[in-house]
This record gives structure tokens, C-alpha cells and sequence, in this order.
């Protein structure tokens, strides 16, 4: 099916390179993890594409093994949209470079700002369930698309999340505590900015559901949205100025920055 997540085949043409690479050095998975930092586990998901290696990893593998310059190179031909439905990968691609982004999410933590033990228990919760390759196919793509928030801090990120999404419990109190950590480390930068949207609230101005919001490098703005196994890219100025109304309408009407960041301080501490 079209909407289906396609796997990344540049991906598991690098991980087969890393693995060979590696064992003509004569290393094992269990002698190679420590030497790039991570664990075994890891390792075995990067050389069979099932994850995206970030710079870190490239840098070590290099020492490692050589440092030819290969692994660089290779790296660098690497399609970055592994696990993206075929909906949502045109508004990835514009949210590269992007000169600002916003975001309302009702149903679930936003996707740059979701831990992995989190996310992990989002794509184990598909219905029907989708395959281990599946899964850390998603996961892959989803780390590497969070990159934005540490590679663009000139970018201003802001993000209105409904206050019943921090309460879930998705995938147990330790996930749950994981999640609300990383959510504050997340939104500590100052080009991020959280804001909660209150359970008891008398206005509201998404009602309709999810929005994202960008504005491109040539002044165009753009809009998203999405719903069961779809999402809809909106460039029509027509359609895009009531939507940044509808967004700037929210900001006014969710808690504070500093009003945000206490709640979800006092719900990660009583769990």
C-alpha cells in the first residue's frame, strides 16, 4: 500500500558496508560496540538498516576501522526518510529548512519531542502490529528527524500540547517518567518553546484537531494535518492564514512557558 512506511535501502546498503568493514578488521559486535559508544544491540540494528547511525557513530566506526574517509563518504549518500509514511514525507522534507515550526498536538506527545522508550510504545501499540524490522524501521526515522532540534538553534520551535497527553501513562509509569525528563530537556533551549493547553479550559481555538504549522527560507507558509492513516499538506494561502489565526488564537490560550514547565514538573512528580 502507498501509506505504508517504506524501509530506506541506502540504509541497509551503509549497515552492510559498517559489517564489513568491521569484519574484515576482525572485530565482533561485542569487541566493535564499545569503540563507538553503543551497545551491541545497537550496532546490530545499524548493520542490518533497521537505524539510523548519527555523526558520532561515523566518527568512531572511522577511527575504528581505519579512518579512510569511507564510512564518511558513505554516510553521506544516505536517504534520511527511512520508516516516514508517504503522506507525511513532503512536509519532512520542507521542515529541513525551515525558518520557523510550529505545533498542536492533542492526541499524543509531538514527534521531535517523544523519548525512545516512548515512541517505542507508540509503534508496539499498532493495530495490526507491525514487524520488529517495521518498528525500528519507524524509530530510526523518528531519531533522525529529531535531530532539527539540536542542529537548527536558530530555528524557533514552538510546540502547544493538550495537558491529557502528559497524563496517559503510555507504556507504564517508567516510560511515562522517561518521557516527561525528556520532554523538559527538550523544550530547555530557548528557540523551544512548550506550552500547555489546559483540561480545564473554557476557550479553545483548535478544536478540529492536530496542526503544524512552517514557514519556509522564501517567506511561504505552510500547513499540516493529519488523521487515521492520512495527512494533508496545505499550501493555499486561503487556507493556511486562518490556520496561523487558529494557532496564534491557542498560544494566547494555553498555560505559559514557565506556567507549562511547573505542571509537568508536579506530574512527573507524583508518578
Amino acid at each position: 500500500m502507498d501509506d505504508e512506511p517504506v524501509p530506506s535501502d541506502s540504509l541497509k546498503t551503509f549497515g552492510a558496508f559498517v559489517q564489513g568493514l568491521r569484519e574484515h578488521a576482525g572485530l565482533t559486535r561485542e569487541a566493535f560496540a564499545p569503540m563507538v559508544g553503543f551497545s551491541r544491540h545497537t550496532v546490530a540494528s545499524i548493520e542490518l538498516g533497521r537505524r539510523m547511525p548519527d555523526t558520532q557513530f561515523v566518527e568512531l566506526a572511522e577511527v575504528a576501522l581505519g579512518n579512510t574517509g569511507a564510512l564518511r563518504r558513505a554516510f553521506g549518500h544516505l536517504t534520511r526518510q527511512p520508516g516516514l509514511a508517504s503522506w507525511f514525507r513532503e512536509w519532512a522534507r520542507r521542515e529541513r529548512t525551515a525558518v520557523s515550526l510550529c505545533t498542536y498536538e492533542c492526541r499524543m506527545v509531538p514527534g521531535l519531542l517523544q523519548s525512545e522508550g516512548y515512541l517505542r510504545a507508540l509503534y508496539e501499540n499498532e493495530v495490526p502490529p507491525l514487524s520488529d524490522e517495521q518498528v525500528e524501521s519507524q524509530i530510526a526515522a523518528r531519531l533522525e528527524r529529531q535531530r532539527l532540534l539540536r542542529e537548527r538553534p536558530n530555528v524557533p520551535f514552538s510546540f502547544i500540547v493538550t495537558e491529557a497527553v502528559f497524563r496517559q501513562r503510555l507504556g507504564g509509569t517508567e516510560i511515562t517518567r522517561q518521557m516527561l525528563d525528556h520532554v523538559l530537556a527538550s523544550s530547555a533551549p530557548r528557540n523551544v518553546t512548550l506550552q500547555i493547553m489546559p483540561t480545564a479550559c473554557e476557550f479553545h481555538a483548535c478544536l478540529a484537531g492536530m496542526l503544524q504549522l512552517l514557514e519556509g527560507p522564501d517567506g511561504k507558509r505552510y500547513a499540516y494535518s493529519e488523521g487515521q492513516r492520512n495527512g494533508r499538506l496545505i499550501s493555499d494561502p486561503k487556507e493556511v492564514v486562518p490556520l496561523q489565526q487558529a494557532y496564534d488564537t491557542l498560544r494566547s490560550q494555553a498555560l505559559t512557558p514557565s506556567e507549562s514547565r511547573g505542571l509537568l514538573e508536579r506530574i512527573r512528580g507524583a508518578l
